[in-house]
């Protein structure tokens, strides 16, 4: 039987950057679910703040060379590779001078969000869709960690939905605590239609506040789970709410059997009953 495919895309891993909750999953579960039987590949930003000399990250030049058009500007897509050597795995990084160069992660110096993040994550979830479309490498589920990342499933249902590469894929989404504290920029919605998107999906996203945009990339998703042990009422609320398949809180020893059946209930196509 040929290996289910599971690209995980996350906005942050550990130890590319220092550990969180959130880093410290991204960099654990591809490994296990990796381990358990199924083909894996990671992406995430190159983020400025990471020392490629340290982590021995180059440049990929057959994937890279792409222009993608985001808010009527081109910027060209770099693409770099890591080894994680404990783990037997690579990552893929997503970089670009515009948006990923700066000595940062999300937000800057003061902690302040960057006003750009909305257009960062639609340059990074459309750079990952292209890199693997160059990789001939055609994915069962795409795992997404990170509000940065959220965005993935909104590009598979409609702007790559009638790609070949992409036609079967499922988009499964992790709800972290992690959250923007400064709504998106209010063009956002604006971008998705210049982006190719219709009116009326793009207009679920006017309201560019953290709890609307979730709740509105989530509708885009086929599963979701809880990554957080404890989750913040709201987002337990949002997760109630949604109408895929879901799963709650898994404990880290059960992760490979709980979340790996849950890859494959999405790919079987399975509903919420």
């Amino acid at each position: 039987m040929e290996k289910k495919r599971i690209l995980f895309i996350t906005q942050e891993i550990f130890p590319f950057v220092p550990k969180t909750e959130l880093s410290n999953t991204s960099r654990r579960l591809p490994q296990v679910i990796q381990e358990s039987g199924k083909e894996i590949r990671v992406f995430t930003p190159r983020f400025g703040v990471i020392n490629e000399r340290r982590h021995q990250l180059h440049e990929v030049i057959r994937l890279s060379g792409l222009n993608i058009c985001i808010d009527d500007q081109d910027h060209p897509l770099l693409i770099k590779v890591a080894s994680v050597a404990a783990a037997k795995m690579q990552v893929y990084f997503i970089d670009n001078d515009d948006y990923f160069k700066r000595k940062s992660t999300l937000t800057d110096e003061n902690g302040v969000f960057h006003k750009d993040n909305d257009e960062r994550s639609m340059f990074f979830c459309r750079g990952v869709l292209e890199t693997v479309k160059k990789l001939g490498w055609q994915p069962d589920v795409i795992h997404c960690h990170g509000w940065l990342t959220g965005i993935m499933g909104l590009y598979i249902k409609h702007s790559f939905n009638k790609d070949p590469h992409f036609r079967e894929t499922k988009v499964v989404y992790s709800m972290y605590n992690e959250r923007f504290d400064q709504p998106w920029d209010s063009r956002f919605a604006e971008k998705l239609i210049f982006d190719g998107f219709p009116k009326e999906i793009a207009e679920q996203f006017k309201a560019t506040d953290y709890i609307n945009i979730v709740k509105s990339l989530i509708s885009f998703c086929d599963g979701l789970n809880i990554a957080s042990e404890q989750l913040d009422t709201d987002l337990q609320k949002v997760f109630n709410e949604a109408s895929c398949l879901k799963q709650e809180y898994v404990p880290e020893e059960n992760q490979a059997m709980q979340i790996g059946g849950l890859f494959d209930m999405v790919i079987a196509g399975n509903v919420l009953a």
